[in-house]
């Protein structure tokens, strides 16, 4: 006898129609209805014949069928989990962007996310805003629940405490603090647990945080602009720096931006004329925090002396050498977690830090804007860069934004 198992998808929750095998009428019924999807999910169940199935592979294509329900709606509210997460977008570095649910009767009774470090996690707030309606709920948490006393207490005691009855985590903790204990934690409190629900958005949505926590250095990308001739442009595209637009996007989802000396761009720095005339070769790194936006120079420890540099504006930092794998030691110890090497301005200045993250795998994610326009010539380009060697680019992705075409990959 031959057994045929249904591929079952868990990256939609379309409705489905029932199992012919299952339906006493010929006409098939949806298995449930999003109702409201924001809110509430209701299910419809079906009626079992009277009789026996005399087929066994009807009745594994039912549990299956069965299964992938549970698999959508699970998924349904995993992906709002990262919604909330997202919220916290560029706050909670050096910890995790993570959003938390709480579900029961098919109906959302608690959320909440990590606003940022040092403040309660998503599951703490989630299980206040649910209050007594968390028992024997189900929890959906994008982050496997932390297990240690910190800066706050273990979210694995708030989950016990409050009763949930099911735990649904997106992934693993990558940090070896956490990895895995929380999940034993939750089981053996008699806790349902399933992991790696929409694994792969989690885990993009906190990539920063899992490079670093797994390679010891943050996340860098590299960002330039090209036209459609391929050549170097030194701009971005109209109202990609507007509230809403990729590069605004862009500064709010890095921790750092490495810039040329002669980058002239207000919204990014404030560094006097005579300040950035210091050296041709220092980086300016700006860090993103809420309105207000701060400049870390880095120079050579021979420069200091001359530079005469004293504002409150601007931290100069000094580094015995000023190469890409000093600046990222240098920006993981801050407690970073991402960081955007930015060609513009007179990208020559970060010739030698593009060759060292080429040449020594820094790098790991690229961003590239094709504007619309026709270069005529490519004033921009880094040297011969005959150095430079062909490389795979995955995960190649492309959107448009505004007149722009933005292409992001990995090395």
């Amino acid at each position: 006898m031959q057994i045929t198992r249904l591929p079952i998808p868990i990256s939609s929750i379309t409705p489905r129609t029932a199992n012919p095998a299952l339906s006493l009428s010929s006409n098939p019924r949806r298995i449930f209805n999003l109702t409201n999807p924001k809110r509430t999910i209701s299910f419809t169940r079906l009626h079992k014949p009277q009789t026996a199935f005399s087929n066994p592979g009807s009745v594994l294509a039912a549990m299956e069928t069965e299964q992938g329900i549970e698999a959508d709606v699970d998924a349904f509210y995993m992906r709002k989990s990262v919604e909330l997460a997202k919220r916290a977008i560029g706050c909670t570095s050096p910890n995790p962007m993570v959003g938390c649910v709480i579900v029961k009767d098919g109906k959302i009774v608690g959320e909440g996310f990590h606003p940022k470090a040092g403040q309660p996690h998503a599951e703490v707030f989630a299980v206040r805003d649910a209050g007594e309606l968390a028992e024997n709920a189900t929890a959906y948490v994008s982050l496997e629940p932390c297990n240690h006393y910190g800066r706050t207490p273990p979210c694995t005691e708030a989950l016990i405490n409050a009763k949930v009855k099911r735990v649904v985590i997106g992934m693993v903790d990558p940090n070896p603090i956490v990895s895995s204990s929380g999940i034993s934690r939750l089981k053996d409190a008699g806790i349902d647990v399933t992991v790696g629900v929409e694994e792969d958005l989690c885990k993009k949505m906190n990539e920063g945080f899992v490079h670093r926590m797994l390679t010891g250095r943050p996340l860098l990308a590299l960002r330039y602009s090209i036209s459609v001739n391929g050549c170097f442009v030194d701009k971005i595209g109209e109202g990609a720096s507007d509230t809403g637009g990729y590069y605004s996007k862009l500064l709010q989802e890095y921790d750092a931006v490495i810039v040329s000396s002669s980058l002239s761009d207000n919204k990014l720095s404030s560094i006097s004329s005579q300040e950035a005339n210091v050296s041709s070769q220092h980086i300016q790194i700006i860090v993103a925090s809420n309105a207000q936006q701060k400049v870390v120079l880095l120079t050579k420890k021979e420069l200091v002396a001359e530079s005469g540099i004293s504002t409150n504006e601007v931290e100069t930092v000094v580094l015995e050498s000023l190469n890409l794998d000093s600046i990222l030691e240098y920006c993981y110890r801050c407690g970073l977690c991402s960081v955007l090497l930015d060609l513009r301005g007179n990208v020559k200045d970060l010739e030698v830090l593009l060759r060292d993250g080429i040449e020594q795998k820094l790098l790991q994610k690229i961003v590239v804007e094709v504007l619309p326009e026709w270069s005529a010539n490519d004033e921009r380009q880094i040297g011969s860069m005959k150095w430079l060697e062909s490389k795979a680019v995955k995960d190649l992705q492309s959107k448009q934004v505004g007149g722009s075409v933005l292409l992001e990959g990995y090395f």
